[in-house]
């Protein structure tokens, strides 16, 4: 694969360095003049000078061809114009970008970034599943269908223990896609499975339906 990084910091020359070794055609785009200077020096023709945001850069670098364009400078703006330069110019089939500002997530989405990557979103991902009391973690986001698959822990109280599944008020096209119970064999529920303190769900919903679904399979 032909794939673009734009933003020669340390993300995008660790990326870059891990592409080559799997053997991808890669050119990492720097703006500023020392690190893109320090880059090329180490890396040769792999990586050049120019803003990945400009069309003319993105043309001298082959945009047209690539597979992939990469955005991970700082500055979530830069990133964003270089997704969409690239999508909309190039017709690159799959853009990527870093986001600093969690905030800015939907926003990327809408605008037509396939895969949005937010460090913080990720560091929390990880301290949720640390937190064995926390009701529900991600894991896994479908961007391009705005779903989300996430897992709900059923607390000791909650007005959903003891119910059946065809009884709760989930949220529109949510699917209960397993149970995961101590001790038992996983099971896909049923219209009449009870669900039970502790059942660790599996679910599938769109992802502006999480609080939905937290309220209703945990009263929280």
């Amino acid at each position: 694969m032909y794939i673009i990084v734009v933003g020669g910091g340390q993300l995008g020359y660790h990326l870059a360095r891990a592409l080559l070794a799997e053997s991808h055609e890669v050119l990492l785009i720097e703006k500023e003049a020392a690190p893109s200077q320090k880059l090329i020096n180490e890396l040769g023709s792999v990586a050049v000078r120019g803003d990945g945001c400009e069309a003319s850069v993105l043309a001298k670098a082959g945009t047209s061809r690539a597979d992939m364009l990469v955005a991970v400078t700082g500055d979530d703006e830069d990133n964003l114009v270089a997704c969409q330069v690239a999508k909309h110019k190039f017709a690159v089939p799959r853009t990527i970008a870093r986001v600093r500002n969690p905030r800015n997530e939907s926003l990327f989405r809408k605008l037509g970034v396939d895969v949005t990557v937010s460090s913080t979103n990720l560091i929390l991902e990880h301290i949720e599943h640390e937190m064995p009391s926390h009701p529900l973690m991600h894991l896994m986001v479908m961007h391009d269908r705005s779903l989300e698959i996430v897992e709900v822990t059923i607390p000791a109280g909650s007005a959903s223990v003891g119910r059946k599944v065809k009884d709760l008020a989930l949220p529109a096209e949510t699917v209960l896609s397993l149970i995961v119970r101590p001790g038992q064999k996983p099971v896909i529920p049923g219209p009449d499975t009870i669900l039970n303190a502790e059942d660790q769900i599996i679910a599938i919903s769109p992802a502006e339906s999480e609080e939905a679904l937290r309220a209703s399979l945990t009263g929280a």
